[in-house]
């Protein structure tokens, strides 16, 4: 069991080592507090599911010495497992009112709101939270109330920078200034806990009032109908669309159920006040294609989202030849093909796509090495400690900043348990971090045996078999099979066949052994077989039945 004592300790369950599903602790004095509580989307390799969880079976433990859960900013990957995980826990959550919106939203859906305490603080405000204190700190990002924070502990100053970049003309929000940020470095930072998705870019992010001028000049001269897809939760560049439309002297239409409730927090609390009425699905289709801009969801590739149905004709927004889809967002690595699979249906359209490869339609919301570099110097960390990477991000921000001038650092992945003070930092042990999945309704082991089986059935395919024998052990009637994913196609009769036999040929002279045994034998010989024809080991399912 691991209580912090008179020290200050850090332990990330999520987000180090990975893009996504940041979770991290602080502890100090007995007590755990915890910033941040994300999830990350499913891939692949987790067959028919689509969320990914944190597994918090370490503070789980230790919850009667957590105080709390603080909440950066509304992003999924750092609010998104609250719905699913906050309620276990029984601390109060701790949001600045936009975030808070989102939340509650979250908290309404699963039907906990009177489970989980949800407690709104003013932009920029200082609360306590056990033994920490806590400052909001404002800094720019892609979506309002992006906050990084100021923790005062007993063994020294923490500034957790939570997603952050550069942005000398903010569409949304008063970010902090050069000049406030050096304040809070002449008082003291023992560690910056900072950001690491772009340290590999040379270039800073750039300013979110830029992309309104490239959108401007590709949707001027679009002449049919246009869609734009970008990131839901980014506010700041639906009010640059908001604009852009007026511009470009197009009404504006909404696609997507994310994209409405973003705006609805949006507008209760001061933010979007000027974005334009939206028109819906059926006076955007009558309108002269010239005269409509859509906004839509689904730009990462998601099949359930608006662009998909509207690639695939499955939504009341159709597009034709000669019509423009602006993909103004980044293309996350590993949606490449969700997205290549929906850029070459709408290409069979003829449809005309651009990308931030082709136009200036994007800018990140995250920091770049002259931003990181500035960071460095207002800050003035005795400590750098990279979070918000995989690990080949996060150890060169460490390289980096170390050659800016900071004294020291240490690279940590998740369930690495770090000192920072006193003597820090220094890796302690390590607990346990890892990874569930919501199947579902249900949350289990991203690793564990149901997951496990899905891959095989995936990968291999499966086939059923049903034996019955009588009282003496003889079989009665022929083994049923049945397979799905198995490749033999036309020759499936004669496979089952074959595999028919084979089951009656395990059973044969082994009446005196146990059920266990003979579903063993069956298991095995219907499996050779169809290695024998296939190539492939699937996943045999043995019933056996006594008559």
């Amino acid at each position: 069991m691991t209580t912090p004592g008179n020290e200050l300790l850090f332990l990330a369950l999520g987000g180090s080592g990975e893009i996504g599903m940041n979770v991290n602790l602080y502890g100090t004095q007995g007590k755990w507090v915890m910033v941040d509580l994300g999830m990350t989307f499913g891939d692949p390799g987790y067959p028919g599911i689509d969320l990914v969880l944190p597994d918090l079976d370490f503070i789980e433990r230790h919850a009667k010495d957590l105080v709390g859960i603080v909440l950066t900013h509304g992003h999924e990957d750092h609010i998104g497992a609250i719905p699913y995980l906050a309620g276990d826990l029984g601390v109060p959550l701790y949001a600045t009112p936009f975030t808070a919106g989102l939340i509650k939203g979250k908290l309404e859906e699963e039907g906990i709101t009177d489970q989980v305490e949800l407690i709104v603080v003013e932009r920029e405000a200082s609360f306590k939270v056990g033994p920490f204190g806590f400052t909001y700190v404002p800094l720019a990002h892609s979506i309002p109330e992006g906050n990084g924070l100021l923790i005062d502990t007993p063994y020294g100053r923490i500034f957790h920078t939570g997603d952050w970049k550069l942005d000398e003309q903010p569409l949304l929000g008063v970010p902090a200034t050069s000049e406030d940020l050096t304040a809070i470095g002449d008082k003291g930072v023992l560690a910056l806990v900072c950001d690491s998705t772009n340290v590999f870019n040379d270039a800073a992010s750039g300013s979110e009032a830029d992309v309104r001028e490239g959108l401007d000049q590709v949707i001027r001269a679009a002449k049919g109908r246009v869609v734009v897809t970008t990131f839901a939760s980014n506010a700041a560049r639906l009010q640059t669309l908001g604009e852009v439309a007026r511009d470009t002297g197009r009404q504006l239409c909404v696609a997507g159920r994310s994209l409405d409730r973003i705006i609805r927090v949006a507008k209760s609390v001061g933010y979007l006040t000027d974005f334009p009425s939206v028109i819906d699905f059926d006076a955007a289709m009558r309108l002269p294609p010239r005269d409509v801009m859509i906004v839509a969801t689904g730009g990462q590739g998601e099949s359930r989202a608006a662009l998909a149905r509207i690639a695939f004709d499955s939504h009341q927004i159709k597009l034709s030849e000669g019509d423009t889809v602006v993909f103004s967002s980044k293309q996350i690595p590993g949606n490449e093909m969700a997205i290549g699979r929906i850029q070459n249906a709408l290409a069979t359209k003829g449809v005309i796509m651009i990308t931030d490869r082709q136009a200036h339609v994007h800018v990140s919301g995250h920091p770049g090495r002259p931003e990181l570099a500035a960071m460095y110097k207002w800050i003035r960390p005795e400590i750098i400690l990279p979070v918000h990477g995989e690990m080949r991000h996060m150890a060169e921000q460490a390289r980096f900043a170390l050659a800016q001038g900071v004294p020291r650092g240490i690279v940590q992945t998740n369930g690495d348990l770090i000192r920072l003070a006193p003597n820090g930092p220094v890796k302690l042990g390590e607990e346990q971090s890892g990874r569930l999945i919501l199947d579902g309704d249900v949350i289990l082991p991203a690793d564990g045996s149901t997951i496990n089986e899905r891959r095989r059935i995936s990968a291999y395919g499966v086939i059923t078999v049903a034996v019955a024998l009588d009282e003496r052990g003889r079989l009665r009637g022929e083994p049923a099979i049945a397979m799905q994913g198995i490749p033999v196609e036309e020759d499936r009769d004669d496979f089952i066949e074959e595999a028919r036999d084979a089951a009656v040929e395990a059973l044969g002279g082994k009446r005196g052994r146990d059920d266990k045994a003979l579903r063993e034998a069956v298991r095995l010989a219907v499996r050779r077989r169809a290695v024998a024809w296939t190539g492939k080991k699937p996943v045999v399912d043995v019933s056996l039945i006594r008559i």
